[in-house]
């Protein structure tokens, strides 16, 4: 499968930037998914590396295959590009059934394919069944009914399951009835001499694909029916949905239909899977089980996945890689847990987590130590202790020579011909304090910030109720689920969200003792939004 490459891609539209120079590496075999807030580009990205969007700039390659460059005149169309594309919506045909759905576009390939002889393969796959007819008298009396007749259309279904055959060649092997024990030695001669006349023919190898001077020949053609139902028994297998190939999409439910969906998409085989919010059509609890099936789905067919969505929950949980993207722009590209953990910014911290992160403003000096001393939640204060050694002034030194930089090369870029300002600007993220009574945030004038405004970053996990904790709370609220709790805890005007593992039962307004506890309290530079630290907090 081949590894996707995009390099300095933008697309706008007049002076809105949809996406600004995004430099990505797809590898080979992964689930990534495209996240963020509605509008961010995450879509437009998809279709641009699937073609169905022409970007306005960059370039973009599948394996070792070139297919935009804008500097080259190349933009190679969608239907060459051997991708799938799964839609919000399932784009199923009404009037067609589901056997008619997945093959409707198996029927209009035309491309460079092996010449086979299917008579002679079909014939060898016959002699091979036919020889150890055992188990297929097992599965046909499998299939009796109660009165002891035989369900033919379960046993064809049955059939193509265990020899993954098709359709065509099962209803062959049912017509020999070996369940009457029959005696098939000419059949099983006449066949035997059917493949042994097409192997003196012509050369044959052993897929029965013809050779001409040690080389598999080609032709183009179209897929033929067997090749088709041979594809379309194969997805159906796969998203468990081979019961279903007569009924129509109004007789499936919202989950049935996303397996045609994607049975549909995965038959042609695609290199790359594309996946536009697949799933939000469906109730929450067939979300959470489509969601196995789609991981299940990308480790059989080695696929590599490329899928969308604003739910950060489904992207933490599916995903090998995280791509999040706020206005356009990267954020972060990296393993769930790693994006979790360690954001890189204030957007990345605040968009991935449920319940939200806690950020508490802070005013903060770094001591001799190397330890940050702090005044936070008004007047407490406490010390942030990097988990590893930290020069707070030379970190906002190479802050400031990276911006002088970003400023001198935008001065470079606004002097080219062509070009064209960005009127959706890149702001720094404005994040959200919890307090009691809530402040309009439109209302307060943007305050002067110094390299002593920081902003912790408090995951819900790390806040405990402890005896001896050393903050004095209060609780606000509290929502218990059955083996946790989601908390909000008043200490003056702020408000904490925690969660509390067990079946603890929290009455309002009580008084609490809480910790900060664990090493992986962030520490953000609030004029740049930029993660400083990771460590612990003494409070």
């Amino acid at each position: 499968m081949p590894e996707i490459r995009l390099e300095h891609v933008t697309k706008r539209w007049n002076k809105f930037y949809a996406v600004d120079d995004l430099d990505l590496v797809i590898a080979d075999n992964s689930f990534v998914t495209l996240l963020g807030p509605s509008g961010c580009g995450k879509t437009t990205t998809l279709r641009m590396i699937a073609g169905l969007e022409t970007p306005t700039s960059g370039r973009i390659t599948i394996g070792d295959k070139v297919v935009f460059d804008s500097e080259m005149g190349i933009n190679v169309p969608a239907n060459k590009r051997k991708v799938g594309f799964l839609f919000q919506n399932y784009a199923l045909w009404p009037n067609m059934t589901v056997y008619q759905n997945i093959s409707f576009g198996l029927s209009n390939i035309k491309e460079p394919l092996p010449k086979t002889d299917f008579e002679a393969k079909n014939a060898a796959r016959l002699v091979e069944i036919l020889k150890n007819p055992g188990e297929v008298v097992k599965i046909l009396e499998d299939c009796r009914d109660k009165n002891g007749k035989l369900d033919e259309k379960k046993a064809y279904i049955k059939l193509i399951d265990a020899f993954t055959i098709s359709m065509y060649t099962a209803k062959r092997l049912y017509g020999y009835h070996l369940e009457q024990n029959k005696d098939l030695s000419s059949e099983i001669a006449a066949l035997e001499s059917k493949v042994d006349a097409a192997r003196k023919a012509q050369s044959l190898n052993e897929e029965f694909q013809v050779l001409q001077g040690g080389q598999v020949v080609m032709e183009t053609r179209k897929l033929t029916k067997e090749e088709i139902d041979l594809s379309v028994r194969r997805v159906s297998r796969i998203v468990k949905i081979g019961m279903f190939m007569d009924r129509y999409p109004a007789e499936l439910s919202g989950g049935q239909q996303q397996r045609v969906a994607i049975a549909r998409t995965l038959a042609p085989e695609p290199s790359v899977l594309f996946m536009d919010e697949p799933l939000s059509n469906l109730d929450a609890k067939l979300r959470l089980e489509m969601r196995y099936e789609l991981q299940r789905l990308h480790v059989e067919t080695g696929s590599t996945f490329v899928y969308v969505t604003h739910d950060q929950m489904e992207a933490m949980t599916l995903a090998t890689q995280i791509c999040l993207i706020n206005n356009g722009v990267l954020q972060q590209y990296d393993a769930p847990l790693t994006v979790y953990n360690q954001p890189n910014n204030l957007f990345v911290a605040d968009f991935v987590g449920n319940p939200s992160i806690n950020f508490v403003e802070a005013k903060g000096k770094q001591r001799s130590d190397g330890g940050v001393e702090l005044t936070l939640f008004g007047d407490q204060k406490a010390v942030f202790q990097p988990a590893q050694p930290m020069d707070l002034s030379g970190w906002f030194q190479e802050r400031d020579r990276q911006e002088a930089a970003r400023a001198e090369e935008h001065k470079q870029k606004a002097a080219q011909k062509g070009f064209v300002e960005k009127g959706n600007k890149d702001e720094t993220f404005r994040y959200h304090i919890a307090k009691v009574e809530e402040e309009d945030l439109s209302l307060q004038e943007e305050p002067i910030l110094t390299n002593e405004d920081l902003v912790l970053g408090i995951r819900p996990e790390f806040i405990d109720i402890v005896d001896s904790g050393a903050l004095q709370g209060e609780i606000y609220g509290a929502m218990p689920t059955g083996m946790e709790s989601t908390i909000k805890v008043r200490i003056g005007d702020f408000l904490l969200t925690g969660v509390v593992f067990g079946s603890t039962l929290f009455t309002i307004g009580s008084k609490v003792q809480i910790d900060i506890s664990g090493g992986n309290i962030m520490l953000f530079d609030r004029k740049s939004g930029k993660c400083v630290a990771f460590g612990s907090l003494k409070c």
